[in-house]
């Protein structure tokens, strides 16, 4: 197989990890909320679980972090970026952590960022 046949960065169905990082989050109403961070991913199974949301600050500077769960998440190819049924308010009051302190991901700790957002845990 040569290098040129290879996706490298994107296919129809998969995308890169640092594509995705960077890519800006927007509201309903097309709104930028802020930029993914990074995404946390399962270990065992693969899957992703959230969607870390950079929101704050200046420049990036002074951003708290929000994870999403990934599964909020739906991409819109018009504006190049995804959308959440989300809005600044209710995202100001999620669950969130600073970059000096970011939160062990633990089960408790994800059962209370998805019941913030009324979506059950996964078993």
């Amino acid at each position: 197989m040569s290098d040129d046949t290879i996706a490298h960065d994107e296919t129809n169905e998969l995308i890169a990890s640092n594509k995705v990082e960077g890519t800006t989050v927007y509201d309903r109403d097309g709104e930028k909320l802020g930029t993914i961070h990074n995404f946390m991913v399962d270990k065992r199974t693969g899957q992703v679980d959230y969607a870390v949301l950079s929101f704050g600050g200046l420049f990036g500077l002074g951003s708290d972090y929000y994870p999403l769960p990934w599964d909020m998440l739906d991409y819109d190819e018009a504006l190049g970026g995804y959308v959440v049924d989300l809005d600044q308010e209710t995202l100001e009051q999620a669950p969130r952590y600073a970059a000096s302190d970011e939160p062990s991901y633990d089960r408790a700790y994800g059962e209370r960022v998805h019941g913030y957002y009324g979506i059950e845990y996964p078993a």
